[in-house]
């Protein structure tokens, strides 16, 4: 949901063609796979560099490809603030009290990461 200070910017003519623009090129590059996990569809284009009411009038910010990524929800309410239900923890604890991710997200980074050692 946007934030006060963002809904014009939501409804600007800018930022839908931007947003069309970045949708269009990653269907063209994976079919429009989500950039985190490339399991799921993508569903939403996400500011990796949270919009503020200090940079949302920041081009390189808000409308900057480099900023953007296509996401899929699952993965969009992951990312801190977006998610509608925070009650849920994000880790559990080993018997050793390590805290072990329980987040989709962190396990396949993970599994990414064991799969390049």
């Amino acid at each position: 949901m946007a934030r006060e200070f963002s809904e014009k910017f939501y409804k600007s003519a800018k930022w839908q063609k931007c947003r069309e623009a970045v949708i269009k090129m990653r269907m063209a590059v994976d079919g429009g796979l989500c950039q985190v996990c490339r399991k799921n569809p993508g569903y939403i284009v996400h500011h990796k560099i949270t919009l503020t009411a200090d940079n949302i009038n920041d081009p390189d910010v808000s409308l900057s490809f480099e900023n953007l990524e296509y996401v899929c929800k699952s993965c969009h309410d992951e990312f801190d603030g977006h998610g509608l239900n925070k009650s849920k923890p994000a880790c559990v604890f080993d018997e050793f009290g390590q805290p072990i991710s329980i987040r989709t997200i962190d396990r396949d980074a993970g599994e990414i990461y064991e799969r390049r050692r």
